[in-house]
């Protein structure tokens, strides 16, 4: 029989305090953590030239050991010679050693305070290069660990002053002037710490969310693209399967070879558009409904000229080469990669112009789409660029190339190249 022990919410409360205790300033509390140099990127460093700039990275070193030096002459003029040591040298380093010691030099604070005060020839608990030195310590060490090591070395310092009051040493109290003082310092560099891992936490989720946007939005195009290109393929498979069944009949007494040859292409036909169905139609979300019409090619592009002209957008349009019937997968994505970057140019130029050219080459179809700077009153929309990473996702798929970027003038241009096999029968390229 297994016996269950059961605790206390005060006993569990009071194992968690020492284990917190022992995580933050106990465990590892000698261990060498050197200060390293502050980044220069910030608003106003990043203004400096270049050689203060690199020693503007250890300005924190240079300001503790000030602080040292600061603390050694207090306990100096306090003492002179004779105390000098206790009042003066051992103050600045712990001071010093939060350097490359944090934890470690708030015990030797600490440890300092009661010799101090008995043979430091002073007359209070805290006396004054000790008490300026142990709030360097605190600030520095919080500023260097987290906002709960701070808290356990306030109430640390507050319990052992109270503690060596009480026990009747012959000293002048300021225990309390060290609490208060100590707490508001303490809660300032707490606040900058909060603050600051604030800071951190919202840069880290906003490039995780800006990743994660980009992402989604391929997966978005790419399924999209999925769709379309299940679309023009299933339409043709049925058309060659329609074709392959109605074929023998247009025939009068065909030969059973060829009853037989139509009948396995009609078999295969079925069995593709099957197996592409099973495949890609996984891509379509719910509610998805396949389009009546066929998918646009570029033979519909006046309508689509047509269409942004209506909305305000003047257009021109070139056509170079031999026009010829191309692929539909590579008609439908030409389609919409001058459809999109015909209405980023409503969106974000308004009042420009825009000239798309094509290029019919012996290779395979060139596209260019330029406009114009914004010209109208309209002030132009801010994009998250997803328009631009559609239309690469189309051209990569394809083994195409493109490029997209400002004009000189302030306009933008998109180009791309979307390569097709030659067919024999292709008429001869016109030179442009």
């Amino acid at each position: 029989m297994t016996e269950t022990k059961t605790r206390n919410p005060e006993l569990r409360m009071a194992v968690g305090a020492i284990g917190g205790l022992r995580q933050a300033l106990i465990q590892d509390a000698f261990a060498y953590r050197p200060l390293p140099p502050m980044r220069t990127d910030g608003p106003l460093t990043r203004r400096l030239p270049e050689r203060l700039r690199s020693g503007a990275g250890w300005t924190p070193h240079a300001v503790v050991l000030g602080a040292a030096l600061i603390a050694f002459m207090t306990g100096f003029s306090r003492t002179g010679n004779a105390g000098v040591l206790l009042s003066g040298l051992l103050p600045a380093a712990c001071i010093a050693m939060t350097l490359v010691r944090p934890v470690g030099a708030f015990w030797m604070s600490m440890a300092l305070t009661p010799v101090s005060a008995v043979f430091g020839g002073v007359d209070e608990l805290w006396g004054p290069s000790i008490f300026f030195s142990h709030l360097v310590v605190l600030v520095v060490v919080a500023a260097r660990t987290r906002p709960r090591t701070a808290a356990w070395m306030w109430g640390l310092t507050l319990l052992f002053g109270t503690l060596l009051e009480n026990l009747g040493w012959d000293t002048s109290s300021n225990t309390a002037a060290m609490a208060v003082t100590s707490a508001f310092a303490l809660l300032v560099v707490s606040l900058v710490q909060i603050r600051r891992e604030a800071e951190r936490e919202v840069t880290v989720q906003r490039t995780v969310t800006a990743v994660e946007r980009d992402r989604r939005t391929l997966l978005e195009e790419r399924t999209t693209i999925a769709r379309e290109l299940h679309d023009v393929v299933a339409h043709h498979m049925s058309v060659v399967a329609i074709q392959a069944e109605a074929a023998p009949y247009r025939v009068e007494n065909p030969p059973p070879e060829l009853e037989q040859a139509f009948i396995t292409i009609r078999e295969n036909a079925v069995a593709a558009l099957t197996e592409l169905r099973r495949v890609l139609g996984v891509v379509r979300t719910e509610g998805y409904e396949v389009p009546d019409a066929p998918q646009p090619t570029l033979a519909e592009l006046d309508g689509l000229l047509a269409n942004v002209g209506e909305a305000g957008l003047t257009t021109r349009k070139t056509v170079t080469g031999a026009v010829r019937e191309l692929p539909q997968g590579v008609e439908l994505s030409a389609y919409r990669i001058i459809q999109e970057a015909l209405s980023n140019t409503l969106r974000h130029a308004p009042g420009a112009t825009a000239e798309v050219e094509i290029g019919y080459v012996l290779g395979g179809l060139g596209l260019r789409v330029v406009s114009g700077p914004p010209t109208g009153p309209v002030k132009p929309s801010q994009g998250a660029g997803h328009g631009i990473t559609g239309m690469r996702e189309r051209v990569g798929m394809l083994n195409g190339e493109m490029t997209a970027g400002t004009t000189a003038d302030g306009g933008y241009e998109v180009a791309a190249f979307i390569p097709v096999q030659h067919a024999p029968s292709d008429a001869p390229v016109e030179q442009a």
